[in-house]
C-alpha cells in the first residue's frame, strides 16, 4: 500500500514540476525571441525604436479583429488571419520596446456588443459578412490626454508599410499641435489674402480677389498655411517649407532657404525648366517683353547631391499623352506631356507607394551629382528616386524657351530618342548637408537716421551662417510645378473642384511624410511578405518557354499549309474542280494529323512540367518530414557512443583498482 501511495505521489510531483516548468518557460520565452526571416520582418527599425524611446506619456493600443467572424467568412476574409497574426506580433514588439509605456488590447468585436459599437465610433471600418456578422481589422491609439488616432482598416496593399503606418500614428498622437506650412513661391499660388469685408469692397469696385490654387485650399484643411515673401533673408516658425517655382530668387532668399534646410528644416522644392502655369502679365504680353517661365535652384541643389540641367526635359514614348494645343485642332501625342503609370513610382517609399497616375507637363530631369564615397558615408547622404519614366524614357533638350511657347509636336519628337534606363523627375534626399553660404552673407539694411542729406540710405550687415548641418536634413525635390496646378491636378465641375488622378495625392503624401519626425522619415518598406518559390518559378518558366516554342511551331505549320492551299486554289483551272477538291481534302487531313501530333507533344511537355513540380514538392516534404527524426537519431547515436565510452572507461578504472 505504501508503495502504491509513493508511486502516485511521485507521479503527482512529476506532473506538478512539469506544468510549473512549462509555465515558467512560457513567461520567460516571451522575452526570448529570434527573427529568422530574411528581411527581418518582425524586427522594429531604429526609427521606430527612437519614436518609442521619446514617449513621455502612456499610450493604449486597441487592435480590433473579428476573429470569430473570419472563421465563418469566405476564403478572401480568412486570408487576413495570417496578416492579423503578423500585425499582432509586430504590435507586441512595440509593447516590448516601450518599457511599459505602451499597452496592447486585442478585441474581437461580436455583433451587438459594446466592443462593436466602440469600434464603429472610433472609425474602424465594418465589412458585412452576414446579416449579423461584420468584419473588423483596424487599430486605435489613445493617449492619456484624449488624443485618438485610427487606422480604419489594415489594407493588404499597405502590408509593406505596416510599421510606418503604426509609427506614424504614434508620432502624430504625441505631437498635438497643428503643423505649420510656409509657402515660398515665385507664382501667386496663395491668392489674395483679404478679409471678407475687403473681398466685398473689391467686388463692388468691379475687382475680383485672386483665388488660391486648389492645392493651397486643400492644405488649409489639414495644416496652418502661411505665405513667405520672396525677399526674405531668414525663415523660421514653420514646420515644413514648400518652395514653388523659385524663379530669380536673390542670394539673401537662397541663403534663408539654405540655412533653414541646414538647421534640419523639412523642405519640398518644386522647380521647373518650363512652367506652363507661369503666364506673363497682360502688360508684358502687349509690350512683347521677353518672359522666361523657367526656374532652377542648382546653387542649393548641388549641396544636396542633385542638379537639374537647363532646358532639359523628361520624355517617354510609352507615356506620352494626347492633347490639342490649339482650339479646333485634333489631339496628338506630345513628348513633354507624360501620363505616368504605376510602374513609374518607387514602391518602397511611402510618398509614392500607392500612386497610380500622375501627369507632368514639360517636367525636368534630376540627376545625382558626383560625391565621394567618404562624403556620402560621413554625411549619411541618401538619394532616393521617387518618380521616374520607364526604361524606354530619356531626356531631350531645346535650344531656347521659345520652342515651347508655340510647340510643334512633330518637331519635338525629332529631338527625342529612346533610352535604356529610367529618367528621374523626383527625389528624396537626406543627410547632413553642407551650406552653400559657409561664410555667411552680407545684406543691405536701412541706415541709422542721420541729418546729413548725403548719408547712405542703407548699410551692409553681415549674417553668419551655420556651415554644415549637425543633424539629418530631408528635402524632396520635384522637377515640375505644373503637376500641382489647377490645369493638371484638379478640375472645375458643377459640383465644385474635383481631384484628377494622383497629382494632389503625391504632394500631400510628401508633406505628410516630412511632417513627421526625422525618425519617421527613416522608416521605409518592410519588404515583400510573399516569398516566391524560385525553383518552382524557374521550372514553370522553362516549361512555358518550351510550350511557347511548340505553339509557335504549330502556328507556323498551319500558316504554311494555308498558304499552300491558297496557291492550289489560285492555280485551279476550269474543269479541275473535283481534282482540286480532293487535293484540298487530302491537305486538310494532313493538317489535322499534324495538329493532333503537335498537341500531343504539348501535352507531354505539360505533363513533364507537372511531374517536375510534384517531384520537387515531394522532395521538400520528405526533407521536412525526415529532418527531425534524422537529427534525433544522430543525437541518440552520439549519446549512446558517449555513454558506451564512459562505461568502458569506468570498467577499466574498476579493474585496475
Amino acid at each position: 500500500m505504501k508503495t502504491i501511495f509513493r508511486q502516485v505521489a511521485a507521479v503527482v510531483f512529476v506532473l506538478t514540476i512539469t506544468f510549473s516548468l512549462i509555465s515558467i518557460c512560457q513567461k520567460l520565452g516571451k522575452s526570448i525571441k529570434a527573427d529568422i526571416t530574411q528581411q527581418k520582418l518582425y524586427t522594429l527599425c531604429d526609427g521606430t525604436r527612437a519614436i518609442i524611446g521619446k514617449l513621455n506619456q502612456p499610450i493604449k493600443m486597441r487592435l480590433y479583429y473579428a476573429k470569430t467572424a473570419a472563421m465563418k467568412a469566405p476564403d478572401n476574409i480568412k486570408y487576413f488571419d495570417n496578416y492579423y497574426e503578423f500585425v499582432k506580433s509586430l504590435l507586441e514588439e512595440y509593447v516590448a520596446a516601450s518599457n511599459g509605456m505602451i499597452e496592447l488590447e486585442v478585441i474581437d468585436p461580436r455583433p451587438y456588443s459594446d466592443d462593436e459599437v466602440a469600434a464603429i465610433r472610433y472609425g474602424i471600418k465594418r465589412f458585412p459578412i452576414t446579416n449579423e456578422e461584420g468584419f473588423f481589422f483596424g487599430l486605435v491609439i489613445q493617449t492619456q490626454f484624449g488624443v485618438e488616432k485610427t487606422i480604419p482598416v489594415f489594407s493588404p496593399n499597405r502590408q509593406n508599410f505596416v510599421e510606418y503606418d503604426i509609427s506614424y500614428l504614434i508620432d502624430t498622437a504625441i505631437r498635438r499641435q497643428k503643423k505649420r506650412i510656409g509657402i515660398l513661391s515665385g507664382l501667386d499660388v496663395a491668392g489674395d489674402d483679404v478679409t471678407p469685408y475687403m473681398a466685398r469692397m473689391m467686388q463692388m469696385q468691379g475687382q475680383k480677389p485672386k483665388q488660391p490654387w486648389a492645392f493651397v485650399q486643400q492644405l488649409k484643411e489639414q495644416y496652418e498655411v502661411v505665405s513667405i515673401p520672396t525677399d526674405v533673408n531668414k525663415i523660421e516658425g514653420v514646420d515644413i517649407l514648400l518652395i514653388v517655382h523659385p524663379k530669380d530668387f536673390s542670394d539673401p532668399t537662397l541663403f534663408a532657404i539654405d540655412q533653414y534646410v541646414v538647421r534640419s528644416g523639412r523642405t519640398i522644392v518644386c522647380v521647373d525648366p518650363y512652367c506652363v502655369s507661369d503666364v506673363p502679365p497682360q502688360q508684358m504680353m502687349q509690350m512683347q517683353i521677353e518672359h522666361n517661365p523657367s526656374s532652377e535652384m542648382n546653387k542649393l541643389l548641388v549641396n544636396w547631391g542633385l542638379e537639374m540641367p537647363k532646358d532639359t526635359f523628361a520624355g517617354d514614348r510609352t507615356l506620352a499623352a494626347e492633347a490639342a494645343l490649339r482650339e479646333g485642332q485634333r489631339p496628338q501625342k506630345i513628348i513633354g506631356f507624360l501620363d505616368l503609370n504605376a510602374d513609374c513610382f518607387n514602391r518602397d517609399n511611402v510618398v509614392t507607394a500607392q500612386l497610380n497616375q500622375v501627369r507632368l507637363l514639360f517636367g525636368g530631369v534630376l540627376r545625382e551629382t558626383m560625391l565621394s564615397e567618404k562624403e556620402i558615408k560621413d554625411r549619411n547622404i541618401q538619394r532616393t528616386p521617387l518618380v521616374m519614366t520607364t526604361a524606354r524614357g530619356n531626356s531631350w533638350t531645346v535650344s531656347n524657351q521659345f520652342e515651347l511657347m508655340m510647340p510643334d509636336p512633330a518637331g519635338l519628337w525629332q529631338k527625342f530618342t529612346e533610352g535604356t534606363k529610367p529618367v528621374n523627375v523626383a527625389y528624396l534626399t537626406t543627410g547632413r548637408f553642407k551650406s552653400a553660404f559657409p561664410a555667411g552673407i552680407d545684406i543691405q539694411v536701412p541706415a541709422p537716421k542721420s541729418d546729413d542729406p548725403n548719408a547712405p540710405k542703407t548699410v551692409a550687415k553681415h549674417i553668419p551662417a551655420l556651415p554644415e548641418a549637425k543633424d539629418n536634413c530631408a528635402v524632396i525635390v520635384f522637377a515640375d510645378v505644373d503637376f500641382m496646378s489647377n490645369i493638371l491636378a484638379y478640375r472645375e465641375t458643377f459640383f465644385g473642384t474635383m481631384v484628377v488622378g494622383d497629382n494632389g495625392a503625391m504632394l500631400m503624401n510628401a508633406i505628410d511624410d516630412l511632417g513627421g519626425s526625422s525618425e519617421l522619415i527613416s522608416i521605409r518598406s518592410r519588404g515583400n511578405f510573399k516569398r516566391p518559390f524560385k525553383a518552382v518559378d524557374e521550372i514553370e518558366a522553362k516549361a512555358d518557354a518550351q510550350t511557347a516554342e511548340e505553339e509557335s511551331g504549330i502556328n507556323a505549320e498551319i500558316a504554311g499549309f494555308e498558304n499552300e492551299l491558297q496557291n492550289v486554289l489560285g492555280s485551279a483551272k476550269k474543269g479541275e474542280e473535283e481534282i482540286i477538291g480532293s487535293a484540298i481534302l487530302q491537305k486538310k487531313k494532313e493538317l489535322e494529323l499534324k495538329i493532333i501530333e503537335a498537341k500531343k507533344r504539348l501535352r507531354q511537355v505539360k505533363v513533364q512540367k507537372r511531374e517536375r513540380i510534384e517531384q520537387l514538392g515531394n522532395s521538400f516534404r520528405n526533407f521536412n518530414m525526415l529532418t527531425a527524426p534524422a537529427v534525433s537519431l544522430v543525437i541518440a547515436i552520439i549519446l549512446g557512443v558517449h555513454r558506451n565510452l564512459r562505461k568502458r572507461k569506468y570498467i577499466s578504472h574498476a579493474s585496475d583498482a
